[in-house]
């Protein structure tokens, strides 16, 4: 600890700390891999093991491996423009129209709202060139 640190401690005075000083400087940035297929954008937590997302992730005919999560905050990180659809789930985020984005509620909410899943799987069927839809 500095003598200036000691000094502010001794006064009371808290210093802030960078927990991402990288992002400052414009290091940091959000890139997934090749391989994905869906972006999935979300403040919740996520578990690709769960049943329904398994069931709507085999209606598209995608992989949980080609599936990547990030935060509402991790978007203003993403450096480069992509040809990926995205799915806002549980969020009120607005994307730029170029990109491809599906909409829902949380997947809490989506379990026991009908009506929100008739909705998403309008949207899938909207943009079904994006996914190899497979019969449930």
């Amino acid at each position: 600890m500095s003598r200036k640190d000691r000094m502010l401690s001794q006064l009371g005075i808290r210093q802030w700390v960078l927990r991402k000083p990288a992002v400052l400087k414009g290091e940091h940035s959000v890139q997934f891999p090749d391989t994905t297929r869906l972006l999935i954008i979300t403040d919740d937590t996520v578990d690709l093991n769960n049943g329904l997302f398994s069931d709507i992730f085999s209606a598209m005919g995608i992989d949980k491996n080609e599936i990547y999560c990030i935060t509402t905050d991790d978007v203003s990180m993403l450096t480069e423009s992509f040809d990926l659809p995205c799915w806002l789930l549980g969020t009120d985020l607005i994307l730029p129209s170029e990109y491809t984005s599906l909409r829902s509620p949380s997947l809490h909410q989506l379990y026991f709202d009908a009506d929100a899943k008739r909705d998403l799987w309008k949207q899938i069927y909207q943009y079904e060139d994006h996914f190899t839809l497979k019969p449930c």
